[in-house]
């Protein structure tokens, strides 16, 4: 069973504890700034402000706010039982336990919904929650009334129904020992254009129509069997029955749901059993301001118009009604209604189920044989599933649900369960919050209801918006110079008086007075942090921290902040300007003047690489870090400096020989190897010449650590001076030995080329012919050349040649 113990209601409490902390820590007070002037206008500001009534409370210069959370109230002196501090609370009026089987004899008071009632008081803002459960009980009567259909277009479905009394209450029998069945009918309103009304229509519409020659006179709707358990005499009713006519497609079902929804003593409806109506049809329904298509404009009054012959007897009098009221009126009677519809139809009931709570659509044979099993299926997707619904909501007040089925889960956001077993249990957790207060004497409440449920859970509502200390409210009291109304620790003052305890005229307050409050001419009154009474100001005060001066000019939360600290936590805030401790300097007291920080390890400001500024090194030199500047592997005396320490840590030497000095000074780590490696990136390579001429290597370099490595050789490299006889005579020897070289390849190369060109003379002379005695280049001055024609001459053709 949920009591206001559960998690649910201890979350929103946390909640509102949790809000006020996150405020406070933020330095947002919205309860003093607020500036609220009475109780009540302070209660309304955020449902975590409290009012203190103390008298004595705040007395002095400065306007102390008496609205505040409480904690802080308590901390500024306000004694507990002066503190108006309502919340909402919730009382649980009736809480019988659910029941968990129906019961046959209607006497019975089955309880489906727990609590019953309970009374609500809520404070504006503050939200709270309740709990309430639903179970859908075993065996629950059932009272179905069958209305159909009966224009000329269901005469088959009609026959077919002729013993479904019988059936149907075998099948319902299964599931509750307590079934009633009613019947009723409907055609249309008989009027044009809506009916035939010609003379020879009026006792037979299907006059003349061949197939079916006789009808009965067309009705809007006709009640024919109320409930009852007596299924025969439904049988007999349903023999009777003759199919009507009416001259348009769509009917008058919506009049014949309204009239049988609201006829609740004619229809036989019983307070302890689930009401369904079926509704069977294979046309689309009139709606409503169909009716002033036959001049009918007054609408539908939501009333029963049932005659002594049991018709509804305003047919012809009022319009169709809208789908909002029946689903009103299907609702305040709890009646589930089933649309049994064909398939062709489906589609547009369907859509008015979601305009109409409770009602579900089912697809009907063209000559009803499924109907039995129809019914059955409705009825168990009815029992499936339970749906609140909340009447009379009142508008000041929120209302959010969330939702916890058969899983267990909570589902927030939701108001129904699907898919229940009869007899299963659900629970629905309710948050409400009032956003504002009613007039005064208002009595508000509101209903929560399952659809198709005749239980319910009955709220009411009072709201926290008065100050206990306001009954109490004392007038011409001599608290308030007997001319105001003291109440809940402040006065209100009579017309024509001021002042916190009324003892300043409005004449003393006039603005030649009000001068006296400006700190010059043009300014606030009171830098518009405080009031002027009786000509002297009476500051606010902050939840930031203390507002004074004469005209409230001053504050000691203005100052310059550093890192969110004012005055960096190193001085006080006087006026709005920080006032620096010793060893501090700056506009927000964040510099220090101490120096000691700065000193490297060899006495040097900064290593000589940087300037000391608010206590911490800022370094100049490129490549130089470290707190004091001493790190700078690229700086041009690092391997002087470094050079000292390898001296006195390796060899003892140097001007750190000392050991006591080398310790304080050289604190890096060196490494000594017999081979330097040089390919390291970040290592800076140093040599320096001993004092006996050797080179000594070694590498500088700082890791990611801060921690400075120095690798070494392990001994310098030394050796001898070379000879300057042996390297002169080595260059002379040098210089002649290319110089024969280059003598010898040139003498080789003519030779070479002398020894070519006198073979190819040889050659030349061995191939001439000529005769002794003469000139082998000598060549004759005649030379004789062949030239061939061809001409015709008397048709012969003759060759010769021209020499």
């Amino acid at each position: 069973m949920w009591t206001p113990g559960t998690w649910m209601w201890r979350a929103a409490v946390c909640c509102v504890l949790l809000e006020t902390l996150a405020h406070t820590a933020r330095g947002l007070n919205m309860c003093m700034s607020g500036s609220a002037t009475s109780c009540e206008e302070c209660l309304l500001i955020h449902p975590s402000c409290a009012w203190c009534a103390q008298e004595d409370f705040g007395r002095g210069r400065t306007l102390t706010s008496r609205c505040d959370f409480s904690q802080n109230l308590q901390k500024r002196g306000c004694a507990a039982r002066f503190i108006e501090y309502p919340t909402s609370s919730i009382s649980i009026l009736q809480n019988r336990p659910l029941s968990s089987k129906g019961s046959g004899s209607t006497q019975y008071d089955v309880v489906q919904i727990m609590p019953q009632k309970i009374s609500l008081s809520l404070r504006p803002g503050d939200q709270t929650w309740f709990g309430l459960q639903v179970r859908q009980v075993e065996d629950y009567p059932v009272d179905l009334y069958y209305l159909m259909d009966l224009s000329l277009s269901m005469k088959d479905d009609l026959d077919t129904i002729r013993n479904l009394g019988t059936k149907l209450a075998q099948e319902m029998g299964k599931l509750t020992s307590n079934f009633r069945l009613g019947f009723g009918s409907f055609v249309d309103k008989n009027m044009s254009p809506f009916s035939y009304t010609a003379p020879k229509y009026q006792e037979n519409p299907c006059n003349g129509y061949k197939l079916f020659p006789n009808c009965v006179p067309t009705f809007g709707f006709r009640h024919i069997l109320s409930l009852t358990d007596k299924v025969d005499r439904f049988n007999e009713e349903v023999q009777k029955q003759m199919v009507s006519r009416n001259r348009d497609a769509p009917e008058g079902g919506f009049d014949a749901i309204l009239q049988a929804a609201v006829c609740k003593d004619e229809i036989g409806w019983r307070k302890e059993a689930y009401h369904l109506l079926v509704f069977a049809t294979d046309d689309v329904p009139h709606l409503a301001l169909d009716g002033r298509l036959g001049g009918l404009v007054q609408p539908h009054d939501g009333m029963c118009h049932l005659n002594d012959k049991n018709e509804y007897s305003a047919s012809t009098k009022m319009d169709y009604p809208s789908l909002a009221l029946l689903g009103e009126k299907l609702a305040e009677n709890n009646i589930f209604l089933i649309f049994a519809v064909t398939k062709r139809l489906y589609v547009i009931y369907k859509n008015f189920t979601a305009l109409i709570p409770g009602t579900t659509v089912e697809i009907l044979d063209q000559d009803s044989k499924n109907v039995i099993q129809l019914i059955i299926t409705a009825y168990n997707n009815i029992r499936s599933k339970v749906e609140l619904t909340v009447w009379d909501h009142p508008e000041d007040i929120s209302l959010s649900f969330t939702a916890t089925c058969q899983d267990g889960k909570p589902l927030p956001g939701l108001r129904k369960c699907a898919d229940l077993k009869i007899g299963d249990t659900v629970s629905f957790n309710v948050s409400v919050e009032a956003r504002s207060c009613p007039p005064r004497g208002t009595d508000q409440s509101f209903t929560i209801k399952p659809v198709g449920f005749k239980d319910r859970l009955e709220v009411a509502v009072d709201y926290q918006c008065d100050c206990g200390c306001s009954q109490i409210a004392q007038t011409n009291s001599s608290i308030c110079s007997s001319i105001g109304t003291y109440n809940c620790g402040t006065c209100q003052c009579e017309p024509g008086y001021l002042g916190a305890r009324c003892e300043c005229q409005e004449g003393e307050a006039s603005s030649m007075h009000l001068s006296a409050c400006r700190e010059a001419e043009g300014k606030q009154i009171c830098s518009g942090r405080g009031e002027c009474s009786c000509n002297q100001c009476l500051c606010y005060e902050s939840e930031f921290g203390k507002i004074y001066g004469s005209f409230c000019e001053c504050d000691d939360f203005s100052c310059a902040r550093h890192k969110g600290i004012l005055c960096s936590g190193h001085g006080e805030c006087h006026c709005g300007e920080c006032k620096c401790h010793a060893g501090y300097i700056g506009d927000n007291c964040n510099c220090s003047t101490e120096t000691s920080s700065c000193i490297s390890d060899d006495g040097q400001m900064c290593s000589g690489r940087g300037n000391c500024v608010c206590g911490r090194c800022q370094c100049t030199e490129p490549g130089a870090f470290g707190d004091t500047c001493e790190k700078c592997p690229t700086c041009p005396d690092a391997c002087g400096t470094k050079r000292e320490c390898i001296e006195c840590r390796l060899f003892n030497s140097g001007r750190l020989a000392d050991n006591q000095t080398c310790q304080r000074l050289c604190k890096d780590e060196i490494i000594t190897m017999e081979t330097l490696k040089t390919d390291d990136p970040g290592a800076v390579l140093c040599l320096y010449k001993t004092d006996n001429d050797c080179v000594m290597k070694f590498t500088y370099s700082e890791h990611v650590s801060g921690l400075s490595i120095l690798a070494a050789l392990k001994e310098p490299e030394c050796g001898g001076g070379p000879d300057a006889l042996m390297v002169l005579l080595a260059v002379v020897g040098s210089i002649l030995l290319v110089g024969v070289v280059l003598l010898a390849v040139w003498k080789l190369v003519i030779t070479i080329h002398d020894r070519r060109e006198f073979a190819r003379f040889q050659s030349a002379r061995s191939r001439a012919r000529y005769e002794m005695a003469s000139n082998p280049l000598y060549k004759q001055p005649v030379s004789t050349h062949f030239v061939e024609t061809d001409f015709n001459m008397y048709g012969k053709s003759y060759n010769g040649g021209v020499h």
